[in-house]
Order: structure tokens, then C-alpha cells, then sequence
């Protein structure tokens, strides 16, 4: 299958102005500048099949935006091929301009005095969208998102996460096959971040849009993506199952207790290491492997009331794989 996101060998360079604090250095930077490299992206590699849902992910400045921008032709690589769905970014062809969408969560392209519906109309007669074809796919928008009530008020009158409703909605107009979304729920209270969640996948089974997420928000990545790409640094650290990614970083179990009587923690410390305990839920640490002989232990000399088995939070997964990575970087070693 030919991939509809090839990338090869990309990498991103900024020169970025330095100069020390004061009047007088500010006066020195008139005359004379200095500059520092700065590689946001480098040398990455990745292909991406349509339809496919694949979280981005990295810490903060691990170059995550700036490859979205590259991948949508907003900056221009330094070096290396992208080409998304046949076509070269950086040319802004107009059928390749039809095919995308990035979407940033802290960005907004609805009016401000407008209502919804004003750049739900723009769009259209931006991306040429027949009459009919248009109609048809905000009868869809509006019902799979909830928006009845809300296109015909002003945009600064809505609340964040109704704005970010129409967003996704705005960005939509034209049935893009390729979504780039950069941190679409930032903000956004638990329900909402679950609403667009939710919205997100449906709109991927029903059309096949291909879809790449960056968030900071685990949960958006473990309910949406099966597929992970970690980068730290401008390097790729990590390409493939998320639940690989899991067991190879953390391949111990999480054991959550609850009790109908309190519990000491020196009766659980004898069974495995204690995570978190209070006098009615505890959580355990365990080697994937002693799991069952735990979980048998505790039941057999507990008042266990309720007991669930997890994999570690995704968060600690993430910032061991960083920590691990970190030294290597430093002396050049390759990722773990």
C-alpha cells in the first residue's frame, strides 16, 4: 500500500538571535548580530498508511509543531523529502490544500464577531465545496457534534469548548483525507476532551481520514491512536504499537486493591511494592510475571472488595523513555 505520509531524511534548521541582557548589547545587535543553530527536526523517517490513526508524541520543544507545519506546507524543510498523499508541501498545491487540515488547539480561525456559520461559509467558497456536497456534510458536523444551538452566536460568545466544536467543524467543511491535529483538546474540561475524542474517531471510521494527534493528554493518545511515534529532541525515539511501547519500557503491572475494612501497609508491602495506600484502596507494583501469585495472595489474606490489573499510567511510561533517552543523546548513543 503506498503510504499517504512519506517522510525521508527531514530536517529542520532555525537561526536564532542571542544576545545578553542590556542597553548596551541591544545597541552591539543593531550593528551586529549573532546567531545560534537551532535544529528543531533531524533527520527523521516515517510512513504513514491512509487511515491510519498515529499519536506524535514528545516533551515540550521535542519538534512535534514544527513537523506538523512542515507536513502541511506552512514551513519549508532545510533537507529531505515529505510528500503527503503524492504531493510536495511546500508547493501549496491547490489539490493537495483540498486533501489536509491542521488544526492547532491554541490557534482559531472562527471570526471573532461572527457567528460559526460566517467561516463554515467561507470555507466553502475557499475549498471551491459544491453547494450540495457542503450542506450534506454540515448536516453531518452539526449532528455528530451538537452544534444546533451554537453556529448562529457570536464566536466570542461561546466558551472554549464550544469554540473548539467549531473548529473541528470549520476545519471539516471540505472532507479533508489527511487531519494534522495539534493538541485539539488543550483546555478543554474532561467531558468536552472526551466529546471531541469521540467525534474524532467516528469521523476517522467514516471516512477513512488519515489522522496524526500530538497532545500532552495521555488519554487522548491511548483511547485514539494503536500507533505511537515518540520524538525527543528532533529524533524519533520510538515508531509502533502503543501497547509495545508499554511492555518494553514498563513491562511490570499495576495491582489496584480496594478493601472493606482498612488495611496496614506493612501487610501489603509484604506482597509487592506499594505504589499508593490509604485505608481503602491501595496499588501495588508487580512483575508482569508474579501477578497471578499476587493477586491470590491478596485475596486469600485481604478483605478485598474490588481488585483491577493495569498497565502503568502512560504518562510514567513517556517520561522513563525520555530519562532513558536523555544520557544517550548526550554522548551520542542510539535511542533505547
Amino acid at each position: 500500500m503506498t503510504s499517504i505520509l512519506r517522510v525521508r531524511a527531514l530536517r529542520k534548521e532555525f537561526a536564532v538571535h542571542e544576545r545578553p541582557p542590556g542597553v548596551a548589547a541591544a545597541l552591539r545587535s543593531m550593528l551586529h548580530r549573532e546567531y545560534k543553530k537551532i535544529v528543531a527536526v533531524d533527520g527523521i523517517a516515517l510512513d504513514i498508511q491512509p487511515g491510519e490513526r498515529v499519536g506524535f508524541l514528545g516533551p515540550n520543544g521535542a519538534g512535534k509543531t514544527t513537523a506538523l507545519k512542515i507536513f502541511s506546507g506552512l514551513l519549508h524543510p532545510t533537507s529531505g523529502e515529505v510528500l503527503v498523499d503524492g504531493h510536495e508541501p511546500r508547493r501549496r498545491e491547490d489539490a493537495f490544500l483540498k486533501k489536509i487540515m491542521l488544526v492547532l488547539g491554541q490557534k482559531q480561525q472562527l471570526l471573532w464577531d461572527l457567528p460559526p456559520s460566517e467561516t463554515f461559509e467561507l470555507n466553502r467558497a475557499v475549498y471551491d465545496v459544491p453547494r450540495a456536497q457542503y450542506e450534506a456534510t454540515m448536516r453531518e458536523l452539526t449532528a455528530l457534534l451538537g452544534l444546533e444551538d451554537l453556529v448562529k452566536r457570536p464566536s466570542r460568545t461561546l466558551s472554549l469548548g464550544e469554540r473548539m466544536k467549531c473548529e473541528l467543524a470549520a476545519a471539516l467543511v471540505h472532507r479533508p483525507r489527511v487531519l494534522f491535529l495539534d493538541e485539539p483538546t488543550i483546555g478543554l474540561d474532561v467531558s468536552m476532551q472526551a466529546t471531541v475524542r469521540d467525534f474524532v474517531k467516528r469521523y476517522n471510521e467514516q471516512h477513512g481520514a488519515t489522522l496524526l494527534l500530538t497532545s500532552h493528554y495521555m488519554e487522548d493518545v491511548a483511547q485514539l491512536c494503536p500507533r505511537v511515534i515518540v520524538i525527543d529532541r528532533g529524533a524519533i525515539l520510538y515508531d509502533g504499537a502503543l501497547g509495545d511501547l508499554v511492555t518494553r519500557i514498563r513491562p511490570d503491572r499495576r495491582i489496584v486493591l480496594r478493601f472493606s475494612r482498612p488495611v496496614a501497609e506493612s501487610d501489603l508491602a509484604a506482597l509487592a511494592t506499594v505504589v499508593r495506600h490509604s485505608a481503602g484502596e491501595s496499588v501495588l507494583q508487580v512483575p508482569k510475571e508474579a501477578v497471578n501469585a499476587v493477586v491470590g495472595r491478596a485475596l486469600a489474606n485481604l478483605p478485598v472488595s474490588d481488585l483491577t490489573v493495569q498497565s502503568p499510567p502512560l504518562e510514567e511510561v513517556m517520561s522513563e523513555l525520555f530519562a532513558r533517552n536523555r544520557p544517550r543523546a548526550a554522548t551520542g548513543e542510539a535511542p533505547p
